[in-house]
C-alpha cells in the first residue's frame, strides 16, 4: 500500500500514527493541518486547501491525517488503504485535552507554526474541543461505514492503543 488516509475523530491521534506508519515505511507523510491553516490562525480557503491536497495526492506515494469533509474526495479517489482510529470517545477527548493543555504551557507550534491558548482553546466557538463533540459521531459512522462497503477502498478500524501498536508492528 502507498497510499494511505489515516482518519478519525479530533485527538484520536491521527497526525501520530500517519508520521509513524511514514517513518516505518519511508511513505511520505502530509500534515493536513499544516496544509489548511496559515500563520496567525489564518484559515485557507476550501479552494486553496482543495488545491493543496490534490498536490499531494497525485503523488504516486503518500500517508495523510484527516479527511475534511469539503475535500475528502479527492484522497478518496486514489486511497489504497484507510486506517480508521475508532476509539472511544472518552479516551480521544482525554488525549486531545492532554495535547491542547501541553501545547498550550510549553508554546508548542502547530498547524503550520501557530500557537494554541486558553482562549481559542476553551473559550472560543471554533475551540477543537467543542469541535470534537460536534464531530465525533458523524466521523465515528463514516469510518464505520466505510468498513462495512466491499466496494469501498480497504478499511482497517483500530479500537485501541493495543491495536494500533500491534496494527503498526506489521507494516
Amino acid at each position: 500500500m502507498r497510499r494511505i488516509l489515516v482518519y478519525g475523530v479530533t485527538g484520536s491521534g491521527k497526525s501520530t500514527l500517519a508520521r509513524r506508519i511514514g517513518q516505518r515505511t519511508g511513505l511520505p507523510y502530509h500534515s493536513i493541518d499544516d496544509l489548511t491553516w496559515e500563520p496567525g490562525w489564518v484559515p485557507v480557503s476550501d479552494e486553496v486547501q482543495r488545491e493543496r491536497v490534490r498536490a499531494v495526492c497525485a503523488g504516486d506515494a503518500w500517508v495523510i491525517d484527516a479527511g475534511y469533509a469539503r475535500w475528502l474526495d479527492i484522497p478518496l479517489a486514489r486511497v489504497e488503504l484507510i486506517v480508521g482510529l475508532d476509539l472511544p470517545r472518552w479516551r480521544s477527548f482525554g488525549r486531545l485535552l492532554r495535547r491542547t493543555v501541553g501545547h498550550i504551557v510549553r508554546r508548542t507550534p502547530t498547524c503550520n507554526g501557530n500557537y494554541e491558548t486558553w482562549r481559542n482553546a476553551f473559550f472560543d466557538r471554533e475551540s477543537l474541543l467543542l469541535f470534537h463533540f460536534r464531530s465525533f459521531n458523524r466521523k465515528q459512522r463514516r469510518m464505520r461505514a466505510w468498513e462495512a462497503d466491499p466496494d469501498f477502498p480497504e478499511t482497517v478500524l483500530l479500537r485501541t492503543p493495543a491495536e494500533v501498536e500491534r496494527w503498526l508492528s506489521r507494516v
